[in-house]
């Protein structure tokens, strides 16, 4: 199979096509416009390899995009470039529209014309996996759980972005009969991911003896699912998934972000005992909530294991000091990555906005 992968150098991308390389006999071709949270380091393992190819092409470039298809003439496509941190949303919300929206009907457009154009097995099985979040069902309230049928109510520019966009992947398979899968995900986190978001925000600070920032009181619950129990999953709906369907892919580790946070000191005490900074845990400030931030996001992963077989491996404690140790085994890579666009500063107070 050749799967073209859009935001193939982000975080969770970047983990789909290393397992793809590494795993199975696929050839992977990665599209991605190499904007401030794509680091082509994080696919240093397979960029070598005969089964990986790179297009440097952003979304919103319809012809560079109909020129990959063209090209490579694709069996499937996963699609995951996106903004995707709600704190950059309030201040600059215009990039998510763009990106998000205008940036997925491009994609839609140039697929579903590429797929009229195929026939017997090769059409058949052709599919468009749309990777989304939790965030697009809004805040769930003290109990309960998102399933495939809840309501759609987004909260920030990013979330609303996101439910747009999935809504128009749905349109598609309505109106044109065109092959679809919807994932929405809780929150990820592990190994190469983009130091905006809190677990490598919070250790990173901590190492350096920086305040650990907290919104509000820190009691937000979010659903953590570990990078790699995510790609799995990606790679298995978009192969045994059905057609029109959307399925939910949740971690079933709810945690507070006071509890998140009071992890990750409590292991970096433990894991650099002779730290200036110990106990880490004096590093928590807290600063104002950011605007519209719901309180708790929960996932029903009931479907993905009853349909296609699939629970996550990683609890939250063994994933989170798997994620601790990566980043104080690569210092380099945590250097590279910020290159002056985002020093770990305070993002997402709403006085940015344009």
């Amino acid at each position: 199979m050749k799967i073209i992968v859009t935001g193939g150098a982000g975080f969770i991308g970047s983990a789909v096509i290393r397992q793809y390389i590494q795993d199975t006999d696929h050839e992977v071709i990665n599209l991605d416009a190499l904007t401030y949270a794509g680091n082509l380091e994080s696919l240093s393992d397979v960029s070598e390899h005969p089964r990986y190819q790179f297009e440097h092409v952003n979304i919103n470039n319809i012809d560079e995009v109909r020129r990959v298809f063209d090209q490579h003439r694709p069996d499937a496509i996963m699609h995951l470039a996106a903004e995707s941190h709600v704190d950059r949303s309030i201040d600059g919300p215009a990039d998510f529209i763009q990106t998000n929206i205008v940036g997925t009907y491009n994609l839609l457009d140039v697929a579903k014309k590429y797929w009229d154009g195929l026939t017997g097995n090769k059409k058949d099985s052709f599919r468009f996996h749309h990777v989304s979040t939790d965030e697009v069902y809004g805040d769930l309230g003290e109990t309960g759980l998102f399933t495939e049928e809840t309501a759609y109510e987004p909260s920030s520019p990013y979330s609303a972005s996101k439910a747009s966009s999935d809504h128009l992947v749905r349109a598609w398979h309505r109106t044109y009969g065109f092959p679809v899968v919807i994932t929405n995900c809780s929150n990820n986190y592990g190994p190469y991911q983009f130091p905006e978001k809190l677990i490598p925000l919070v250790t990173l600070n901590a190492l350096e003896g920086k305040p650990l920032p907290i919104y509000g009181k820190g009691d937000q619950i979010r659903d953590w699912l570990y990078v790699d129990d995510h790609a799995k999953a990606l790679r298995l709906v978009l192969e045994t998934g059905k057609s029109g369907e959307t399925y939910n892919i949740g971690g079933h580790n709810e945690k507070t972000n006071m509890q998140v946070v009071k992890t990750i000191c409590a292991i970096l005490d433990k894991l650099v005992p002779d730290s200036d900074h110990k106990p880490h845990e004096q590093l928590i400030t807290f600063v104002k909530d950011r605007p519209g931030h719901d309180v708790r996001y929960a996932i029903d992963a009931d479907k993905i294991a009853k349909d296609l077989g699939w629970l996550p491996e990683e609890t939250f404690e063994s994933g989170i000091e798997k994620t601790i140790r990566w980043y104080l085994d690569n210092a380099e890579w945590c250097k590279h990555v910020q290159d002056g666009s985002y020093m770990r500063e305070r993002l997402g107070t709403g006085e940015q906005a344009s």
